[in-house]
């Protein structure tokens, strides 16, 4: 099945258009092919699944951990969602800028950022739920996030007043995490910081069938 690649401001972000096989029923299509995402230069070995649920008007985020780095593959399974991933890492020619996707569950859309992007989103229906594919499993004691409306970022988020959770209202702002030592995890540069980099960057980067 074939997926197409299409580019985005930041190098690192690319978005995943699963192939569409409608017929009388409605449709189907293979979210993800381990081998096809391998000769894409995308990772496949996902080792933890998880989706929330959120009502109208919530956003979650802005979240990253750093070890084990945890990149993630996001996809709306129900309803719309105004996606983001911002970039955190020190030294990065992109550091806080950020790249934002609307999706729906009318046509999957895969949202694939590293474990050096900041990642969150907002519910745009009554009932959003995202699933998140990631490379690594969830550490506590290893994970922060930066404030949804930290100026430094910028992000025109479609909700003024946000639901939010005490833990994301009470982040911190870009700033405090370039301050913090354990920032250096997220070095441009380092090896296997930036995520894959032999896929060609530009306008639509390539299929699969």
């Amino acid at each position: 099945m074939p997926f197409t690649i299409e580019a985005t401001d930041i190098p690192e972000v690319r978005l995943i258009r699963p192939k569409l096989f409608p017929d009388e029923r409605g449709w189907f299509t293979e979210v993800l092919r381990a081998g096809a995402f391998a000769e894409l230069g995308l990772p496949a070995g996902f080792v933890q699944v998880n989706q929330s649920r959120s009502s109208l008007g919530v956003i979650r985020g802005l979240h990253f951990q750093w070890d084990p780095p945890q990149g993630k593959l996001m996809r709306v399974v129900t309803g719309r969602a105004f996606m983001v991933a911002a970039d955190v890492r020190p030294g990065s020619p992109t550091l806080g800028r950020v790249v934002t996707v609307e999706a729906s569950d009318e046509e999957p859309v895969l949202f694939w950022a590293p474990a050096s992007f900041a990642r969150g989103f907002a519910a745009l229906s009554d009932v959003t739920e995202v699933e998140y594919f990631c490379t690594a499993e969830y550490n506590p004691a290893r994970e922060s996030a930066i404030r949804w409306d930290d100026p430094a970022l910028g992000i025109d988020w479609p909700v003024s007043e946000p639901m939010l959770s005490s833990k994301d209202a009470g982040a911190g702002s870009l700033e405090d995490w370039l301050r913090r030592p354990e920032s250096a995890a997220f070095a441009h540069g380092e090896p296997g910081r930036d995520g894959p980099a032999d896929l060609p960057h530009g306008g639509q980067l390539g299929t699969l069938g």
